[in-house]
């Protein structure tokens, strides 16, 4: 097995800097690292957290405040709803990047809640769209997930039709208007929701086993910073209509649970509703649109003509990056190192 869990995304360093940023879902894992990794970095000009939660919000501001930075200087706090465009184009006013992080991700809770996983998830990539154009935001990039590529959940087919949303946005835009283009990657290790927390919740109160849907299950794995840092390297480098999906590690959950607790015993407790054995982030049917990078792959739309240039190297036919056929695997030490990173 390989440990290659630590690998950094290049970064364009100003890219950010002096500009005026808002991220949706601003009070979430992935917004709050943001947030933290740009007031560091690349401080913007103005940065604009937007999400629904006032409490939320109002930590997240002391937690800057507890850092020695002022936020009151350049962060703005915007309570509103990504279902809510009139309100979306208000936070937008004098914005020139958004990333659009808002959505309800938990499979099972969008089983259960379908209206609610669509108002979010599918109408609030739109409201992102339309409140851009409308504003004269420069550029946009989505989340997405390794769930959206061959879905078969509704959480994965919500975020599918997020994306084909965003790619299409290009159309609107016309050729000196907005760009938009989405990052997909799969799990991110210690975020809300994630198995690892839970595992380690479980080991600390002292259970007998760990419980695991199947043994031949494997997922991708990356870090919150990794994940930070591939959203803005890919920030710098769009021109719109991309789906760029980052080159990161495949883990097999029982190898996994091991990682974490040597010696436990496994209880094999099944597949849950609308869960697979292994992620994809790029399908067969992708791969003949899809180039390599060195660190990334990009999804062009078929007709792009990057594709027939010959300037970037095609992905051969019949290519499928799924997690169970990954070149690149955690071991226990690698996972520790994302641990403690």
């Amino acid at each position: 097995m390989t440990s290659i869990s630590l690998r950094r995304f290049a970064l364009s360093g100003g890219d950010l800097a002096d500009r005026s940023v808002l991220v949706t879902g601003g009070t979430g894992s992935f917004g709050k690292a943001f947030v933290r990794h740009l007031l560091a970095t690349m401080p913007p000009r103005r940065l604009v957290v937007f999400s629904r939660d006032e409490q939320k919000q109002w930590e997240m501001e002391q937690a800057i405040r507890e850092t020695g930075i002022d936020p009151d200087r350049r962060m703005r706090f915007f309570i509103g709803d990504v279902r809510d465009q009139s309100r979306l184009e208000l936070a937008m006013r004098g914005v020139d990047t958004v990333v659009h992080a808002a959505a309800l991700k938990i499979v099972p809770t969008a089983e259960y809640n379908p209206f609610e996983c669509i108002l979010t998830n599918v109408h609030g990539a739109e409201n992102v769209v339309k409140a851009a154009l409308r504003t004269g935001v420069s550029r946009v990039v989505a989340l997405s997930t390794d769930k959206a590529a061959n879905p078969i959940n509704l959480y994965g087919a919500s975020k599918l039709a997020a994306d084909k949303i965003i790619v299409a946005a290009n159309n609107l835009s016309g050729t000196n208007g907005c760009r938009f283009s989405v990052v997909r990657y799969g799990n991110v290790v210690g975020s809300r929701g994630s198995v690892i927390p839970y595992f380690q919740r479980l080991i600390r109160e002292g259970a007998d086993s760990l419980p695991i849907t199947d043994p031949r299950m494997t997922r991708f794995w990356i870090t919150l910073e990794q994940g930070v840092d591939f959203v803005v390297s890919s920030l710098a480098m769009m021109t719109g209509s991309e789906i760029f999906v980052p080159k990161i590690p495949s883990m097999k959950m029982v190898d996994l649970a091991t990682a974490l607790a040597p010696g436990l015993p496994h209880r094999i407790v099944g597949i849950r509703p609308g869960e697979k054995l292994h992620e994809v982030m790029i399908t067969e049917d992708d791969a003949r649109a899809t180039v390599e990078l060195e660190d990334r792959y990009i999804i062009l739309p078929g007709d792009d003509r990057r594709l027939t240039e010959g300037t970037l190297a095609r992905v051969a036919d019949g290519f499928r990056y799924s997690s169970d056929q990954n070149a690149e695997w955690l071991d226990a030490a690698g996972l520790h190192a994302m641990l403690a990173a």
